[in-house]
């Protein structure tokens, strides 16, 4: 292959956020006056059985949280809520707009609702402290732990130059509830990513700091939090691709994707304490004929909760250690329209010693306009 060919099946590759995303060749285009417009969206089922017990959301997708180790086994469930539709917009003057949502709570969710000119956005769309370029395309709406970054849509303002983005943010994150904890946010989120592509690969790195802060009124205590990831993509001849992400986190633990963890707790003299962690993915990708694939990748994320545990808080069933791993085959049987079914491990360890693990499987049939 070509090293101009590679590139682009680099790009194309970096561009498909997972599965799930709708394909922007495939909108509705039209004249709306002076301004181009496009609709576009895809339907989607999303068929899941739980060999163990029962850990699907709305979507049918996957969570840490709902292990819990019961003996309930067997779970069928299906679902459309992942469906979306979206409009774009750009006006002679180059501004554009862009409004999306899905119905992932089965009524429609706002997703993106922005608007960029001249490197300048300001909206809710992705979190600048997010990339995709590591990531895996699975089936699962969550995907595997340890992607890069939040992997959520945030309120912001956002600046780009070049390779270079800037944001400021609606931070992200919760305190431990113990000790009289009072939260509040004192401080938006701040974050700087640079994201670029070479022969065969792409790669990103990022920051983001905020303030955790407690205020009851009487006494209060802050504590600035931190975050920084790396994520890349490359490829490995005509038809493999190995990418994967590294995270870590001190005090901005909802920024560690999937760990669901608290950023910081409060200790017996009132002071804010922050909570650490880090964590990974890895995956593998093998191209085949007619768009078809497979996919394989471990996520993990690991939270520090020795710290809160010394003092005192009653942390025993929080997740210390989550891990998961996505195996799937994906087809594209017409122009449009991708099918695909996943074999997955979802695995937690809790502070307490204890631990847990569900096996499922996911059939999806996504069909795009």
């Amino acid at each position: 292959m070509s090293t101009y060919k590679l590139a682009l099946a680099v790009k194309a590759a970096t561009a498909v956020l997972a599965f799930g995303m709708a394909s922007q060749a495939s909108a509705i285009s039209f004249k709306a006056g002076d301004v181009d417009a496009s609709i576009y969206g895809y339907t989607r089922l999303n068929m899941t059985y739980d060999i163990d017990e029962n850990i699907a959301g709305p979507a049918q997708e996957g969570h840490f949280s709902k292990i819990a180790g019961s003996s309930a086994t067997g779970h069928f469930g299906a679902s459309a809520n992942q469906s979306r539709i979206g409009i774009r917009l750009k006006n002679p003057d180059g501004v554009k707009l862009n409004v999306e949502g899905d119905f992932y709570s089965g009524t429609f969710r706002l997703r993106h609702a922005y608007g960029a000119y001249n490197g300048i956005l300001a909206g809710q769309t992705w979190s600048n402290y997010t990339s995709f370029v590591g990531n895996t395309s699975v089936l699962d709406f969550q995907g595997p732990a340890g992607n890069a970054g939040l992997q959520h849509r945030q309120a912001q303002v956002r600046y780009t130059t070049g390779k270079m983005s800037f944001s400021v943010e609606d931070p992200k994150g919760d305190l431990n509830s113990g000790n009289g904890m009072v939260a509040k946010d004192s401080s938006p989120a701040l974050t700087a990513r640079y994201e670029s592509k070479f022969d065969g690969g792409a790669f990103s790195v990022a920051g983001l700091t905020k303030q955790n802060s407690h205020d009851n009124g009487i006494s209060d205590d802050s504590a600035i939090a931190y975050a920084a990831f790396a994520a890349g993509k490359i490829a490995l001849g005509d038809s493999v691709t190995l990418q994967g992400a590294v995270n870590y986190t001190n005090g901005a633990n909802k920024y560690l994707y999937q760990s669901n963890a608290d950023d910081a707790y409060l200790d017996g003299t009132g002071n804010l304490e922050n909570i650490s962690g880090y964590g990974g993915s890895l995956g593998v990708s093998f191209k085949m004929n007619a768009g078809s694939s497979i996919n394989a990748v471990v996520g993990m994320t690991k939270v520090d909760w020795d710290d809160a545990l010394a003092d005192g808080l009653a942390v025993g069933g929080e997740s210390e250690t989550n891990r998961n791993i996505l195996v799937n085959y994906q087809w594209v049987p017409i122009k449009n329209v991708k099918m695909g079914v996943e074999l997955s491990n979802w695995y937690t360890d809790r502070v307490n010693g204890t631990d847990d693990d569900a096996n499922r499987i996911m059939f999806a049939a996504q069909y795009n306009f």
